[in-house]
């Protein structure tokens, strides 16, 4: 009796990285949840295959789902592949450094390791249409960063702090995963710049070029099969995880009431992400 064909269970994750995001498809780990848990529940595959093809966006929701690809990995003894497409910067490289191994394509965009808060001012443009504001609070610093109100140095001041402190916990978490594979300084790799994967493979950022279909067969064998873990499916589970419901009134109605505004600040945040990189 011939031995069956190894299968590999493979999870997508493709987006930017955000807690919530309405009628769009979101990256988190409340919509990767299930799909993780399926694939590294199947008993007699050796390894998870993930695909990442991510911008970054969101640092909790980053590592919370490297977390737990972790915790799963040690709990279930499977080892973790990480196929880098597109992109694999900022949040999405944060995720990929939970593989065991990450293979990349020599043209994806890889690195990126670094923290950005961004924003927008509008205390002239306030100004010139007349409008005055007004805010009430309790508490010297709940106004902070109002847009609405020139800066602050001392709120800058705090604001780097939080950044730093941000960009601390990444750093670790890739030399506690990376720290023996890479081959250049961290003054050069931890600057928010990134590379492409032929580049990150120099640098020690990835550990082979290449694509999950060639690279599978050759761990496991020509008769290696590839399971796609799909997410749930269907118009409503869209919201699952997105911290929205549905109750109180028609739930269309809700929903296409706040449609346009939300879709276009989300799909131009988005937009923005991909930009930083070129993409």
């Amino acid at each position: 009796m011939l031995d069956e064909a190894v299968v590999i269970p493979v999870i997508r994750m493709s987006g930017p990285i955000v807690a919530g995001g309405g009628m769009r498809p979101t990256l988190n780990l409340a919509s990767v949840a299930t799909q993780l848990h399926k694939a590294f529940s199947m008993k007699d595959a050796p390894a998870v295959a993930i695909s990442v093809n991510s911008p970054g966006g969101s640092p909790v929701q980053s590592r919370l789902i490297y977390q737990r690809i972790r915790q799963l990995a040690e709990e279930k003894e499977k080892e973790v592949l990480v196929f880098c497409e597109d992109a694999a910067a900022s949040g999405g490289y944060m995720i990929a450094v939970a593989g065991d191994v990450i293979i990349a394509d020599p043209s994806s965009i890889v690195g990126s390791v670094g923290v950005v808060s961004g924003g927008f001012g509008f205390v002239e443009a306030i100004e010139k249409l007349g409008i005055e504001r007004r805010v009430y609070t309790a508490g010297t610093q709940k106004a902070m960063l109002d847009p609405f109100k020139p800066e602050n140095e001392e709120h800058i001041a705090h604001l780097d702090v939080l950044l730093q402190d941000l960009f601390e916990t990444f750093k670790d978490l890739i030399r506690n995963r990376r720290g023996d594979k890479l081959t250049e300084d961290e003054d050069k790799l931890f600057t928010g710049a990134f590379w492409t994967g032929k580049k990150a493979l120099e640098y020690g950022l990835v550990d082979e070029l290449g694509d999950m279909g060639t690279y599978v067969k050759k761990r496991f064998g020509d008769t290696a099969k590839m399971k796609l873990i799909s997410a749930p499916s269907g118009f409503f589970s869209r919201f699952r995880g997105a911290g929205m419901t549905l109750g109180g009134g028609d739930p269309i109605d809700r929903i296409a009431a706040g449609l346009s505004a939300d879709a276009i600040l989300t799909s131009l945040e988005e937009r923005a992400l991909w930009a930083r990189l070129g993409l």
